[in-house]
């Protein structure tokens, strides 16, 4: 009995772990999208690039500001680099994996329910 309850408490604490590097894969993939369509020049009028912008400039809020945006004029885009993304992406993994690390001390040992 204690052991079938240490394992569905084990497998419920790997479930949370999972859905936190989900989310976090999700945050990672709209910064990395709008680093790199800064960085070309995507045109902000578009719909999709507009979006991008909308939903990582939320998350990104915190951290505009510690850096300079390094901005290059080409011939017929603008290239810009935001260094709070680079940082975001960074600071937003770091808090992810201490999030499942202090999951990981609540896991119940294998060996504690054989007892």
């Amino acid at each position: 009995m204690e052991n079938d309850r240490a394992y569905r408490s084990n497998q419920n604490n790997l479930k949370l772990r999972k859905i936190v590097f989900y989310i976090l894969g999700i945050f990672e993939i709209f910064f990395a999208f709008r680093l790199i369509f800064k960085l070309l020049g995507a045109n902000p009028g578009s719909s999709f690039v507009a979006l991008i912008y909308t939903i990582s400039g939320a998350f990104l809020a915190p951290f505009s500001g510690i850096f300079r945006v390094a901005v290059t004029n080409g011939i017929e885009t603008e290239s810009v680099l935001e260094p709070a993304t680079i940082i975001a992406m960074i600071v937003y993994g770091l808090i992810a994996y201490g999030v499942v690390r202090l999951f990981k001390i609540y896991e119940i040992p294998k060996d504690r329910g054989m007892r």
